[in-house]
């Protein structure tokens, strides 16, 4: 998915580690190591060796080192064959790779604030409540006295 021409304006390096809160525009690579939160619309690149204990809500994120911490994405998540991920993530789409580790819950599928989910409950107690409900006086009418 990377390339060299300018597709991460913003990388931090492998020597670099660094705490805090991260907010960007475009796409950041991550090289080295990271503790906090971040927060993108862009694309987030977590570089195989890279390790981040921090909950990501991006565009995108590709993994191919380790992430200790919640994933959620407004589009994708690619998992390669070197990623580790210990933490629930929530995303449109999820791509793993054959090696890939994933520890944690998952949802996939459609990210609208929950709207989807919202849709189908009702559903589940009004087939319920349709269905016909047996009555014990026709069992007893049966029955001699």
């Amino acid at each position: 998915m990377a390339t060299a021409n300018g597709e991460f304006p913003t990388v931090l390096g492998p020597d670099a580690v660094f705490k805090g809160e991260l907010q960007f525009d475009k796409s950041v690579k991550v090289l080295g190591r990271f503790e906090g939160s971040i927060q993108s619309k862009g694309r987030l690149l977590v570089a195989q060796g890279a390790k981040l204990k921090a909950d990501v809500q991006a565009g995108d994120v590709e993994i191919e080192g380790d992430i200790d911490g919640n994933v959620t994405t407004s589009n994708k998540v690619l998992l390669k064959a070197s990623a580790k991920l210990r933490g629930d993530l929530r995303t449109a789409r999820l791509e793993v790779n054959e090696g890939a580790i994933f520890v944690g819950n998952c949802v996939v599928g459609p990210i609208d604030g929950g709207k989807e989910a919202d849709r189908r409950a009702p559903e589940a107690p009004e087939a319920q409540e349709q269905k016909p409900k047996a009555s014990p006086q026709p069992a007893l009418a049966g029955q001699k006295r």
